[in-house]
C-alpha cells in the first residue's frame, strides 16, 4: 500500500542497537496506520505488567498515511506507552511539525526500548538514526535544548522533555517546538526514565503516491472546501474563543468543577488575547488555519516569551476559572512555565484546582486560595522541582487525594478531567466514563455537535439530541469514538475533521486515501477500522487489569450545576449505570472488554488467546 512504508525505526537505549522493524502487511490492512499500528506494536511488544518507568516500557512515536503529504491538519503524530497514571496503555497527540519530517523519514515511525545509563538524545535525519550524549542538555529548560539541537541539526524538528520529564512528574509531557505538547498520559516521564532527552527529526524523501495528479487536485480542493469564514475566524481568535461560549452554555469548567459559569470568562477569552498580549499567530505543517497564538506579556516577575507559544482553550479553563483565576497575563506565563518544563497544563490546573478547594476545607496546610495566580505560578514550580507540596502531587493527584482523605479530585482512572462539563454534554461522560487511557475530549461524542436536525446518515445521525440526557447516547458515543479513532490512525487535526452535519467531510478523507494509498473505504470499512483499533486500547486497559468495575465518574458529576444555562441537570447515576451496560453490549464486550466472538467479528481473532486481567 502506497502511503505507508511498512516499517519502523527499532531503538534499544539499554543495547545502543538501532535496527528495522518490518510492519506485517495484514496489520497496516486492519489498522491502517497512527493509533492503530502503535497501538498494535504494542501489543505485540508488550505482555500488560510492566511497570511505567522501567527499561521494560516502550514509546513509539507513530504517524498515519496522511504525514508528509502536506494535508490540511495532517501535520500531527502520535506519542504511546505505559502511562505513569494509569498503568495501561495510552496515546496522545500532538501538532506542529515534527510529524510531517517524520512522515518523510523513510519510517512509519520509532520504536524506543530500554533504559540509557547516561543521558542521550536520538535522531532520526535522512534515513538514518543514531543516539548521542546528553549530559550538557539534563537539566535544561524545554527552550534551550531545543535552541541547542536546532543549531546543532539545522532543517530539523526537536521533541523534547523538560526538568519535569527528568524528574519523573506523572503529569510531565513531551514538548515539540517548544509549545506543543504531547500531554495527559505522562509520557514525559516514561522518556525520562529511559534518560532520553529529546528526539530529532530531519526531511528524507517525499512519500510515494498511487495517483499523484489526483491526490494534489483533491488535496486543493480539500483545503478550499473547509478553509471558508468561520474556520478563518477560528484561526484569528484560537481554540479559547470558546471561553465566553462555554461558559454562556453553562458548562465551562469553574471551581474545581462546582460551577459551569465564570463572571470572568471574558477577560480569558481569545478575542482578549488577540487585543492584549498576541504578538503572532503560528501553524502546523500544511495548514493555512494559523490558531497556534504567540504571546508576549510578563506576571510576577515572569515573562512569557513569543518562543513558549501561548495559551490554548483547555489551558484557559484550567488554569483560568477552573481555579477561579481572571489574570490572563498570569495564565500565559503559567502555560510557558509548563511549556519549559514540560508539564502538561490541564493537570497542573486541576491539581492547583483541587488544592485551592483543599486549602479552604483544612486537609492542606498549604494557603492557596481562589484566583490566587501568584499560587498556581508557584505550584508549578513545586511541582516541576518536586518541592514540598509539588512533590506529593508529582506522585498523582488521584492518590494524594485519597491520603489526604478528599473526595473531589476530579480525575478518571487517574487522569484528570479536560475542560468539558459532562453534565451539559451527557453523551460525552459516556466516554469519560469508559475511555480505556482515562478521562480523555478527543474521542467520543460531544453533544452540542448534534444540536441541530441536519442528518449525517453514514454515521446515522437523522435528528437533534437533547445533551442533557443519556438516553439513546450509547450507540452514538461507540460510533463518534470508532470515527475519531480512525482519524487518529491517519492522523488528522480534530478541528479539521467534520464528523457531523452539512459540512461532514470523511467521504473526502476517505478520497484522499484512496488516491494517495490505492485503498478504497466506504463508511462501513472506516468505522470498523476505528472500531478494531479502540478494541486494542480496550485490550492494553484489561491486560493491565481495569474491568467495567472502573468505569464511572466523579461523584461531584452526580450533583447538579447551581447556577446557568446548564444548572439542574445532573448525571443520573442509575442512568449511567443503564448507559454503560448498553454501551458495552454495543461494542460486543464483557467486563473485561472485546469477546472472542467481538474479536472474530472484527477479525482480530489471532489476539483472541490474549491473556486479559483476572
Amino acid at each position: 500500500m502506497r502511503g505507508d512504508l511498512g516499517k519502523y525505526l527499532d531503538v534499544n537505549l539499554s543495547t545502543g542497537s538501532i535496527t528495522d522493524y518490518e510492519i506485517p502487511g495484514e496489520w497496516r490492512a486492519l489498522y491502517l496506520g497512527g493509533k492503530g499500528i502503535a497501538a498494535r506494536i504494542l501489543m505485540e511488544e508488550l505482555s500488560g505488567g510492566e511497570e511505567p518507568l522501567s527499561a521494560e516500557n516502550v514509546i513509539v512515536f507513530a504517524v498515519g498515511p496522511f504525514q508528509g503529504t502536506g494535508i490540511m491538519g495532517a501535520g500531527r503524530h502520535v506519542v504511546m506507552a505505559i502511562s505513569p497514571k494509569t498503568g495501561a496503555v495510552a496515546d496522545s497527540y500532538v501538532g506542529g511539525h515534527l510529524g510531517h519530517e517524520l512522515g518523510r523519514s523513510g519510517y512509519d515511525g520509532i520504536i524506543i526500548r530500554g533504559m540509557s545509563k547516561e543521558p542521550v538524545y536520538l535522531t532520526l535525519i535522512d534515513g538514518r538514526g543514531g543516539i548521542h550524549a546528553a549530559s550538557d542538555l539534563w537539566g535544561q529548560g524545554v527552550g534551550a535544548t531545543e535552541e541547542i539541537l536546532a543549531a546543532r541539526h539545522p532543517h530539523s524538528r526537536v521533541a523534547a522533555i523538560g526538568i519535569a520529564g527528568e524528574n519523573l512528574v506523572q503529569m510531565a509531557c513531551i514538548i515539540h517546538e517548544r509549545s506543543r505538547s504531547a500531554g495527559r498520559p505522562g509520557l514525559g516521564a516514561v522518556m525520562g526514565s529511559k534518560m532520553l532527552k529529546a528526539l530529532v527529526v530531519g526531511a528524507g524523501n517525499d512519500k510515494p503516491l498511487y495517483d499523484r495528479d489526483r491526490f494534489l487536485r483533491e488535496r486543493r480542493d480539500y483545503v478550499r472546501d473547509l478553509y471558508d469564514d468561520g474556520m478563518r475566524q477560528f484561526g484569528e481568535f484560537g481554540t479559547a474563543r470558546g471561553v465566553p461560549w462555554f461558559s454562556e452554555m453553562g458548562i465551562l469548567p469553574t471551581r474545581n468543577f462546582q460551577e459551569g459559569v465564570f463572571d470572568q470568562a471574558d477577560a480569558i477569552s481569545g478575542e482578549r488575547m488577540r487585543d492584549e498580549i498576541l504578538v503572532d499567530r503560528d501553524s502546523c505543517a500544511g495548514c493555512p488555519i494559523r490558531c497556534k497564538r504567540v504571546v508576549k506579556t510578563s506576571f510576577a516577575g515572569r515573562e512569557a516569551p513569543p518562543s513558549l507559544g501561548g495559551p490554548e482553550y483547555e489551558t484557559m479553563a484550567a488554569l483560568g476559572s477552573l481555579c477561579m483565576n481572571g489574570n490572563l497575563n498570569s495564565i500565559a506565563v503559567a502555560n510557558a512555565m509548563c511549556n519549559d518544563y514540560g508539564i502538561d497544563t490541564i493537570s497542573a490546573g486541576v491539581a492547583a484546582a483541587f488544592l485551592m478547594e483543599a486549602s479552604e476545607k483544612g486537609l492542606v496546610a498549604e494557603d492557596i486560595h481562589w484566583g490566587d495566580a501568584e499560587g498556581i505560578i508557584d505550584l508549578i514550580d513545586k511541582i516541576a522541582h518536586r518541592d514540598g507540596i509539588g512533590d506529593k502531587i508529582a506522585e498523582g493527584l488521584a492518590g494524594f487525594a485519597e491520603a489526604v482523605g478528599a473526595d473531589f479530585a476530579m480525575t478518571i482512572k487517574g487522569v484528570e478531567l479536560p475542560m468539558h462539563e459532562p453534565r451539559g454534554k451527557q453523551g460525552l461522560a459516556i466516554s469519560y466514563a469508559t475511555s480505556p487511557r482515562g478521562a480523555t475530549h478527543m474521542e467520543g461524542m460531544h453533544d452540542t455537535m448534534f444540536a441541530t436536525d441536519v442528518p449525517t446518515p453514514e454515521m446515522g445521525i437523522d435528528r437533534a439530541y437533547d445533551r442533557f440526557t443519556l438516553a439513546d447516547k450509547p450507540a452514538i458515543a461507540k460510533r463518534y469514538e470508532d470515527l475519531r479513532s480512525f482519524v487518529n490512525s491517519l492522523i488528522l487535526c480534530a478541528f479539521t475533521v467534520n464528523g457531523v452535519g452539512e459540512k461532514y467531510s470523511l467521504p473526502k478523507i476517505r478520497s484522499l486515501l484512496e488516491a494517495e494509498t490505492g485503498n478504497a473505504l466506504g463508511a462501513h470499512e472506516m468505522l470498523t477500522i476505528g472500531e478494531r483499533v479502540y478494541a486494542l486500547m480496550r485490550m492494553h486497559a484489561a491486560r493491565a487489569g481495569y474491568t467495567l468495575a472502573d468505569d464511572g465518574l466523579p461523584q461531584r458529576l452526580y450533583t447538579p450545576l447551581p447556577q446557568g444555562a446548564s444548572a439542574d441537570h445532573p448525571i443520573d447515576p442509575e442512568e449511567m449505570r443503564t448507559a454503560i451496560a448498553a454501551y458495552y453490549e454495543e461494542r460486543g464486550y464483557d467486563q473485561h472488554g472485546p469477546t472472542r466472538a467481538t474479536l472474530e467479528r472484527l477479525g482480530m481473532s489471532d489476539l483472541a488467546t490474549i491473556e486479559r486481567g483476572a
